[in-house]
């Protein structure tokens, strides 16, 4: 395997071919024969050489399926073009990430808090309305001044060293299990994509103390004695710090949900299967579903004044006196005729 300056020109040693590797990459497949093939590149300050592996564990097959599994689970308001994307482009890279440790020298000083009980009398009113004293037992904290110093190792903090992934992505999907690393070999990466570190040292010791110095003060608030502390302020010097360079396993799956935005992107630890991704919202399905619930909350007061216009319109009115007219009133009927019937003739006989 031949090497020159980067852009790296790698010759594969089963065809011959010449390959052409970019600098931010480790391995490289060739596309004539699919033989794998790893670039050792000579270590040098922001790029030594790696020290440690962390094997994948997740098969491609599950790691499909859980992100299947997870995408069904996104709430109704993301983008369709989530959902609807192809989990088949899933690819395992080891990203590159420094494992930091480092002794840690603590001052510190914080207000704690001593719980005690005492036994206090007090007057009240009893059922009947007369006025009775009674004892209770009530709980009291003395407040008491410390300081002192605490030392510790800190280890186990694991910062990215890649551009394309943020910090906090690292973390999301974390822990992984340090207990199965294993010392670098080209043969553990062959045939994976594999990523150069693309962070400086510096950078990357920033972000571990920064992770470090967050831990310190985790572990020293559970310290503290007493019952309860406050006003905790500390000041940590860091010694005899170490980053070693290792690769851990991410399965990685990209989705282009909309053609002018970046795309969507998920990851897993290819270890234990932890999944982490913030899928893109639709603010227009966000917009509906807010129009539609002022709708439903404006509705009976919609209905009510419907209602109240309707009652005004059809109301009782006020009375119309009758029309005059000109016509005679009828005669009056005989005398003795009845109503409806027959006037009796001569001899009250019928005509």
């Amino acid at each position: 395997m031949r090497l020159s300056p980067a852009p790296v020109h790698l010759d594969c040693e089963t065809c011959g071919a010449s390959l052409r590797v970019d600098a931010d990459q480790r391995t490289a497949v060739c596309p004539y024969c699919a033989s794998p093939s790893v670039v050792e590149r000579p270590p040098s300050h922001d790029r030594p050489a790696p020290h440690f592996v962390l094997g994948f564990s997740m098969s491609q097959e599950s790691a499909q399926g859980a992100v299947k599994a997870w995408l069904g689970k996104r709430s109704f308001f993301v983008q369709s073009g989530v959902k609807a994307g192809t989990v088949d482009a899933i690819r395992g890279v080891y990203t590159p990430a420094y494992l930091y440790s480092a002794m840690a020298q603590t001052r510190y000083a914080a207000q704690i808090g001593e719980n005690y009980q005492e036994t206090e009398t007090y007057t009240t009113r009893d059922d009947k309305g007369n006025t009775v004293t009674r004892t209770r037992v009530v709980t009291r904290t003395e407040h008491r001044h410390l300081e002192g110093q605490h030392a510790t190792y800190v280890m186990d903090v694991l910062v990215v060293a890649s551009r394309a992934v943020q910090n906090a992505e690292l973390e999301a999907v974390e822990p992984f299990d340090l207990r199965t690393m294993r010392r670098y070999t080209p043969a553990v990466i062959s045939g994976w994509i594999a990523e150069e570190p693309t962070m400086s040292q510096e950078e990357c010791y920033g972000l571990a103390r920064r992770e470090a110095l967050e831990k310190i003060g985790r572990e020293l608030a559970g310290f503290m004695p007493g019952d309860s502390h406050h006003g905790l302020v500390h000041e940590t010097h860091l010694d005899r710090e170490t980053l070693e360079l290792l690769y851990v396993p991410l399965w990685v799956l990209a989705i282009r949900h909309d053609p002018s935005k970046p795309p969507f992107r998920v990851l897993i630890n290819g270890q234990t299967g932890a999944i982490h991704g913030k899928a893109p919202l639709s603010w227009v399905k966000i917009t509906l579903v807010v129009l539609f619930v002022i709708l439903l909350l404006a509705a009976p007061f919609v209905l009510a004044a419907a209602r109240d216009r309707g009652a005004g319109r059809g109301g009782a009115r006020p009375a119309v006196p009758a029309a005059r007219t000109n016509a005679a009133p009828a005669p009056a009927p005989p005398e003795g005729a009845r109503p409806g019937g027959s006037r009796p003739g001569p001899a009250g006989g019928a005509r």
